[in-house]
């Protein structure tokens, strides 16, 4: 007999479990009809239709049938596999491969003009949309209308989307940036002035200079946003999703597609001060550091104060080498640790103290074991928290899918789903952005002897070199080194005392399997001398 598998999904939280069970219970009927026997049932609830990523069940399928778990697949329509041409292609050419047929209930055995024409019909829908979500989206900005997030000095009049309003205790400081910004002062400068004052920032904790110069390409920035005096610039930028993630990604336009129009009733300062703010910005070509970076040194990046946890970058060049110094007290005048420190000693203290506790082979063994035992009791906790990351990113993606299917339906209108719109993909985002900061589940790591043994030869090189002043540092030896550490710790001095206190922070998948890479850290702490 005929083994079938049948896969179902529903994408909008409009409909419930009774659309998958539907699904499959329309499936059942259909099977037994042909006289297959259904060997296995898959459903993804409340999954976008747009990407096949982030659906397990649909994953599961895939792995079931490489196994020779069926012959066949069967769904209601062609559309709950996806409504990507590509993702459809993809599962048709690799069910083929496998000697597999896709079957539906709504056109029964899919063949290669299907795929072409339906897969077409259902890309076209979602680009059509799309298009006619950016024209409504237009028609906001033409009417005064602002069509993106929450800029600082306004909010959204509640009831009306699209409409903004000054707020006027946050235009105050707005203004006070432009006037700090023409009398001379540097964005450095003035977020050190307004977080010693303790004026609330934008989001975060502290005013960094980056809020205030912000990005030309982008439109970000306070300097640098048109909407401050008077002037709705949309379509900056464009988002894509990667096919091989299903993330969405910005891409910025080019300017001949930006749109503008004119908004006098946002405008929180005048014309000229904007464009004399702006043309002081475009006059110091020093601004573009990107531009101009040294080569890295050792540390660069792994630096960390011991006092607010920011980094810490170079501060000056003297006689005596590098010195550096907390990033958040140089750049927002917002941590208490001013003090400078020389990079030299403090990357002698780091290979040195790392070369000594290689050097301890028991000492490393027992870190092993008592490492694993850890990373079991936390694995559970990890597994907790993505599960709670992918269902609140699939909720979201079921949302923005609802959108689709209503608007195409014309259940709701273009003007109901551009306004909704821009709330949601920023929620995802924060969502995506979420589920990308929590660690996947870790694995049991197991040392390897002769990479401890290579390791201690690269660091003793290294630290000859440090030591004999040799600034082209061996790059091989710095790679390995850098692949031992996650972070170093630099924390001021103790009273009464002059030494430095540096803790380290390093990756033990250095040390271990190459399948346990990145998994886990180890650390140590030791004084500059």
């Amino acid at each position: 007999m005929t083994r079938a598998a049948i896969y179902a999904r529903f994408s909008s939280d409009l409909q419930s479990d009774h659309s998958v069970d539907d699904q499959i219970a329309l499936c059942r009927t259909y099977a037994d009809r042909h006289g297959w026997h259904v060997a296995a049932v898959f459903a993804d609830r409340a999954a976008s239709g747009s990407s096949v990523h982030g659906r397990p069940d649909y994953a599961r399928m895939l792995g079931l049938a490489f196994e020779g778990g069926f012959e066949i697949v069967l769904a209601e329509d062609m559309d709950r596999f996806s409504r990507n041409l590509g993702d459809i292609a993809r599962l048709h050419e690799r069910m083929g491969f496998l000697g597999l047929k896709l079957w539906t209930v709504a056109d029964g055995e899919i063949s290669d003009m299907h795929v072409g024409l339906k897969g077409t019909m259902s890309a076209m829908f979602l680009k059509n949309l799309a298009a006619k979500t950016r024209r409504g989206m237009a028609g906001v900005v033409r009417s005064g209308r602002h069509a993106g997030g929450r800029a600082y000095g306004y909010h959204a009049v509640p009831g009306e989307p699209g409409r903004l309003e000054i707020v006027p205790d946050e235009a105050i400081i707005v203004r006070r940036i432009f006037t700090l910004y023409l009398e001379g002062h540097s964005p450095r400068q003035i977020a050190s002035i307004l977080n010693q004052q303790g004026v609330p920032p934008p989001r975060g904790n502290y005013w960094a200079a980056s809020t205030i110069n912000g990005n030309r390409q982008r439109g970000h920035g306070i300097i640098l946003n048109p909407l401050y005096a008077g002037e709705i610039v949309w379509n900056r930028v464009r988002m894509v999703k990667d096919p091989d993630t299903g993330r969405r990604i910005s891409r910025v336009n080019a300017e001949a597609d930006w749109q503008r129009a004119e908004a006098p009733h946002l405008a929180i300062i005048d014309k000229a001060t904007f464009d004399a703010a702006n043309n002081r910005k475009a006059s110091r070509g020093g601004e573009r550091p990107h531009l101009h970076r040294k080569a890295r040194h050792l540390l660069s990046g792994l630096l960390r104060c011991g006092c607010c946890g920011a980094g810490m970058s170079v501060k000056d060049r003297t006689t005596g080498g590098i010195r550096i110094m907390c990033t958040r007290a140089k750049e927002a005048d917002a941590c208490s640790n001013r003090r400078p420190y020389p990079l030299g000693r403090i990357e002698r203290a780091v290979v040195g103290g790392l070369r000594e506790q290689l050097a301890d082979d028991k000492a490393i063994r027992w870190y092993v074991s008592v490492y694993n035992d850890e990373r079991q009791r936390l694995a559970a906790a990890t597994i907790r928290s993505r599960s709670d990351c992918e269902r609140t990113l699939s909720r979201i993606d079921s949302d923005l899918q609802r959108m689709t299917d209503l608007a195409i339906r014309g259940v709701i209108s273009e003007a109901d789903a551009v306004q909704r719109l821009p709330a949601m993909r920023a929620e995802r985002e924060r969502a995506a952005a979420d589920l990308a900061a929590t660690d996947e589940p870790p694995n049991i790591v197991a040392l390897h002897s002769g990479t401890v043994a290579d390791y201690r030869r690269k660091l003793s090189r290294l630290e000859q070199a440090i030591a004999e002043g040799d600034g082209t540092l061996e790059a091989e030896s710095k790679s390995a080194l850098r692949d031992m550490i996650e972070t170093v710790t630099v924390h001021p001095p103790q009273a009464g005392t002059g030494d430095i206190e540096i803790s380290v922070a390093g990756h033990l998948a250095s040390l271990t399997n190459p399948a346990a890479k990145h998994q886990g850290g180890n650390g140590g702490s030791g004084r500059g001398t």
